[in-house]
């Protein structure tokens, strides 16, 4: 593995012209829809506000530019309100400071100088928005291997002395980092009474810059990691805890929840990154996402990590998965094929259930089934919520066509 340089991609260097062809007539959600899910946790108004940076930007390279320079005005703003004594705007503008830098680190694909600046700039300007949260937040460091991942606690409340709170553990997929994963205002998991840890794991976010890179198999061990630094929480209830993926968390999230084995009540993904090899991502969809995980897994030689890919199946380990086990899809992902999550399922044996929504795409979105049916995220909350309570789990496959119907299978 060569680190700190930009990957070699062929097809990168040979479509570049095409990429920024499409960023001036698409825009930046060219190949997903990314500016909903970096500013969701400030709601609305953080969105029109990415919406805005968005139009500002008519090729590849804008990218950075133009958040960094959004994130300055949104930091000084906020210290404006903090010199006001203005303490709820100066929270809602740390945080959306915040995501705006963290979306000005995504299209950096190399461990430099400019990306640990944008990373000290979310880094900073996240620890003033802990300073007037509304919910207990504490920034944590998880030692891991010789090194240490970093995440944040959010809790929904302060604890009474003795009380124990169940446990959500997050792991985003290659767009995400810790600082996207909770909602400022009424998040789905603390207004359910968990505690939430977001963690950027191997390869993901700030733990690039701390030398911590993804292998096939590591998020089992950086579980390990992350379950002995539980332990010494007094506030959580090891007997609640369970895993939420999103995207490519779907594959991290797999092999973490398999890592714990029984120890946790159960693991729910949104979004599959499940296609052994990941043949269709890398190198059918855009070629930032190759490029991105290469950054991710400290490769710089394409060739060395087509074979590294060749590792990346889910197969071999789906049997041993012991806590019950929820996936939700789309019909239509365009970077992992459903099939491949179906013929997965096959190979649980834990109790399971398959969700998907007829003609949705790798968000889980733009489809009658997602606008008609059951949200989501308030589906995998819920399903989680019922494992921390000792709900019976019923293995099935559900089907929700485009009228929001929802059509269950069991599982033989």
């Amino acid at each position: 593995m060569e680190q700190n340089r930009e990957p070699h991609v062929r097809r990168w260097r040979e479509q570049r012209w095409l990429l920024d062809a499409v960023v001036r007539v698409i825009g930046i959600e060219w190949d997903q829809a990314r500016i909903s899910s970096k500013a969701r946790p400030m709601g609305a108004e953080a969105e029109n506000e990415f919406r805005a940076v968005a139009r500002r930007i008519r090729k590849y390279d804008d990218i950075y530019r133009e958040f960094a320079a959004q994130g300055r005005k949104r930091r000084e703003r906020a210290l404006a309100f903090e010199k006001a004594g203005r303490a709820v705007a100066a929270r809602e503008a740390y945080l959306t400071a915040a995501l705006l830098w963290s979306t000005a680190c995504w299209p950096i694909h190399e461990d430099n100088e400019q990306l640990r600046n944008a990373e000290r700039e979310v880094n900073e300007c996240f620890a003033r928005f802990i300073a007037y949260a509304p919910h207990p937040v504490e920034r944590v460091e998880i030692p891991f291997e010789g090194k240490e991942m970093p995440a944040y606690l959010h809790l929904p409340k302060q604890p009474a002395p003795g009380e124990k709170l169940p446990c959500v553990i997050i792991i985003g997929g290659m767009d995400s980092s810790k600082e996207n994963m909770v909602s400022l205002y009424g998040d789905r998991f603390l207004e359910r009474g968990f505690a939430v840890l977001a963690l950027d794991g191997p390869g993901q976010a700030e733990a690039i810059t701390r030398g911590i890179f993804f292998t096939e198999r590591n998020f089992a061990n950086a579980a390990g990691a992350v379950w002995a630094w539980l332990e010494g929480r007094p506030e959580i209830d090891l007997d609640r805890v369970v895993v939420r993926g999103t995207s490519f968390g779907s594959y991290f999230g797999t092999v973490f929840a398999w890592g714990l084995g029984d120890r946790i009540k159960g693991f729910a993904a949104t979004g599959v990154c499940q296609e052994p090899g990941c043949d269709t991502i890398f190198n059918a969809a855009s070629p930032t996402f190759k490029m991105r995980f290469m950054m991710m897994s400290g490769y710089t030689d394409e060739d060395a990590f087509d074979a590294f890919c060749q590792k990346i199946d889910l197969r071999p380990i789906a049997p041993e998965i012991k806590c019950p086990y929820m996936v939700v899809a789309g019909q239509n992902d365009q970077l992992s094929p459903v099939e491949y999550t179906e013929h997965l399922f096959t190979l649980v044996t834990a109790p399971k259930k398959l969700v998907i929504y007829e003609g949705a795409n790798h968000g889980v979105g733009d489809a009658p089934s997602v606008a008609n049916g059951e949200d989501k995220v308030t589906m995998i909350a819920d399903w989680l919520l019922d494992r921390v309570n000792g709900v019976p789990v019923t293995s099935e496959r559900v089907w929700v066509d485009s009228a929001g119907r929802e059509h269950v299978t069991p599982f033989s």
